[in-house]
């Protein structure tokens, strides 16, 4: 039986998938060597990269002012003004809420745990008859949950902690995205005259094919997370639910995920419900896959447009991955890095072909 050239192409293909693992698997297992250097690092890039982003999103609108005829630091300062404006004014109404919540929650923590630790031993108690075997088996799951739920709690805390401590932080980023949306074409151009000849053409069509793909996902994600936490936030409230603008925080945070991001935010939401009683929390469940179901059929569609045209295997491996690296600021972030992957091997893939043409 004679290999075809095709046979040896889907051959050196799964070596590079097998590689690919190899080497994540690798990079993985060094993950107590590099996190510590690579935390430290980004807690000082933070500001600027925050400061970017939001510099980013907002520069298409003063591109658009600019194009009516205003001139462009009157456009940034108009949009500057607006952005931030409507910000801080929401943070202003937001925080006191915020910190109240906050303080009755930890208040109510060590009520919340002993609640919690009653029901496991009110379980533990009703599988007692169960043969050694699998009484043994209940145990140690029981044991393992118990474990994970005092861990979460413990890193929950210990985030809300962490980001008061960036509060100050914070405060330089409408410095720095002023100065990048007003010195915006200084920096291209710098950007540009650091980039080697012969990469500046091919560093130009990628960044533009970068952009034209997650421009709007980016864009139109953070408004869907806006409306979905907002809704969720008042419905929680209406209904009774402790914590209403917390929860509907970690919703609109969690909603950025996909496939597996309602189901992160909802659990916090029916633990909570569940202190008050089964009802509420069937009732914040259904609340919850209401507005799912919106987001999904109604809000996705016309607001983040089209999507990024990727299968949903390499979506899930890239949300283990990242969630495995950096827990849920990695599952959040892994979906744009796997769509600029992608762009770039097949600007890549392009590039070798034009090559060899000419």
């Amino acid at each position: 039986m004679f290999v075809t050239q095709h046979h040896l192409r889907i051959i050196f293909r799964l070596i590079i998938v097998l590689l690919i693992f190899i080497i994540i698997y690798c990079f993985l297992l060094l993950k107590p060597i590099w996190k510590p250097i690579f935390t430290t690092v980004m807690i000082g890039l933070f500001p600027f990269l925050l400061s970017g982003i939001i510099a980013y999103l907002l520069h298409p609108l003063v591109e658009k002012i600019e194009g009516m005829g205003v001139k462009r630091y009157l456009a940034i300062l108009l949009i500057y003004l607006l952005f931030f404006g409507a910000t801080g004014y929401a943070i202003y109404l937001g925080i006191p809420m915020i910190i109240k919540q906050m303080k009755e929650f930890s208040e109510q923590l060590p009520l919340f745990v002993e609640h919690y630790r009653n029901w496991i031993h009110q379980v533990e108690a009703s599988t007692s008859k169960f043969p050694d075997g699998i009484q043994l088996q209940i145990d140690k799951r029981i044991y393992d949950i118990e474990q994970w739920f005092n861990k979460l709690i413990e890193k929950s805390t210990k985030a809300i902690m962490n980001l008061f401590d960036f509060l100050f932080v914070l405060l330089v980023v409408p410095f720095l995205s002023f100065y990048m949306l007003k010195d915006l074409d200084v920096i291209k151009k710098a950007c540009w005259y650091m980039t080697p000849k012969r990469w500046r053409r091919n560093g130009v069509l990628f960044l533009d094919a970068v952009n034209e793909s997650l421009g709007g996902y980016i864009r139109g994600q953070i408004l869907v997370c806006v409306i979905i936490g907002s809704a969720a936030a008042l419905s929680f409230g209406i209904i009774g639910i402790k914590y209403p603008i917390l929860l509907g925080i970690i919703i609109a945070i969690t909603n950025v995920i996909p496939y597996f991001g309602p189901l992160i935010g909802a659990f916090p939401v029916v633990i909570i419900a569940l202190m008050t009683s089964v009802k509420l929390a069937i009732i914040a469940g259904i609340i919850v896959f209401i507005l799912q179901f919106i987001e999904g059929n109604i809000l996705s569609p016309y607001i983040v447009g089209k999507s990024l045209h990727m299968h949903p295997l390499f979506i899930i491996a890239a949300l283990i991955i990242g969630g495995e690296a950096f827990g849920i600021i990695g599952m959040i972030v892994s979906v744009p890095i796997l769509a600029i992957i992608k762009i770039a091997i097949i600007h890549s893939r392009d590039h070798l072909i034009r090559s060899r043409q000419t």
